[in-house]
């Protein structure tokens, strides 16, 4: 998928995906990671999301990846925070108020670039790529969090793929599992059938529609 995709969905406001409160999985099940006070966190295909405050507020350093410059701006106007600029490699950084939102491709971001973090969450990234890039986005995500004890909180949704076009996309648990699998243990945390929280998804013609949520671990 062209990052154009992208950032012409920002530039037309095409932006059904963002959340305007915290998420809920989030809320329920980041304490499943361990985490631990201070230490940094990924959040792949940020947008603009409000769960960056939140994990911010627990005490940890956030390091978000957004492609469109609109949504990094919109994250810190939106939110009242003051930010200051500097160029990082192929990437614009934005830091205040402990987060550091990197405007740029997510496959440019490179493992020195992360140094020691080994948390990440995604809500949105793996369900916004079409198939043909899901495999190069899990290994990226290997090698971004290089720590032994490397945890993922990963939201995902499956529905019937020949029903509605993506994105987002439908990833089974049989995929997350052979993205993940060896390398990280795979424990499914939750499932909540969210078509009714979708309508809009229902009008396109799906009739089965269920989010997932998963706890993805290093193996040691």
């Amino acid at each position: 998928m062209d990052p154009e995709f992208w950032l012409q969905r920002w530039r037309e406001g095409l932006i059904g995906f963002h959340q305007d409160d915290f998420n809920p999985y989030l809320l329920r099940h980041w304490a499943s990671l361990e985490p631990r006070p201070g230490e940094g966190v990924l959040v792949p295909l940020a947008g603009k999301s409000k769960d960056m405050l939140w994990l911010r507020d627990q005490g940890h350093r956030v390091l978000g990846v957004e492609i469109s410059p609109l949504a990094v701006r919109a994250f810190f106007e939106e939110n009242g925070l003051e930010c200051q600029c500097r160029e990082t490699g192929d990437f614009v950084c934005h830091s205040g108020a402990a987060i550091d939102l990197w405007c740029g491709d997510f496959f440019h971001l490179r493992p020195e670039d992360t140094g020691d973090i080994r948390l990440a969450y995604d809500r949105a990234a793996l369900v916004a790529l079409p198939p043909d890039l899901r495999r190069r986005y899990a290994e990226h995500m290997k090698a971004l969090l290089a720590a032994p004890d490397a945890a993922i909180l990963l939201v995902t949704m499956d529905y019937p793929q020949t029903q509605m076009d993506g994105p987002p996309f439908s990833v089974t648990e049989a995929e997350v599992r052979d993205l993940y699998e060896p390398e990280f243990q795979v424990t499914h945390l939750e499932t909540f059938d969210a078509l009714a929280a979708y309508p809009k998804f229902a009008e396109r013609g799906l009739t089965r529609l269920e989010e997932r949520v998963y706890h993805l671990n290093r193996r040691g």
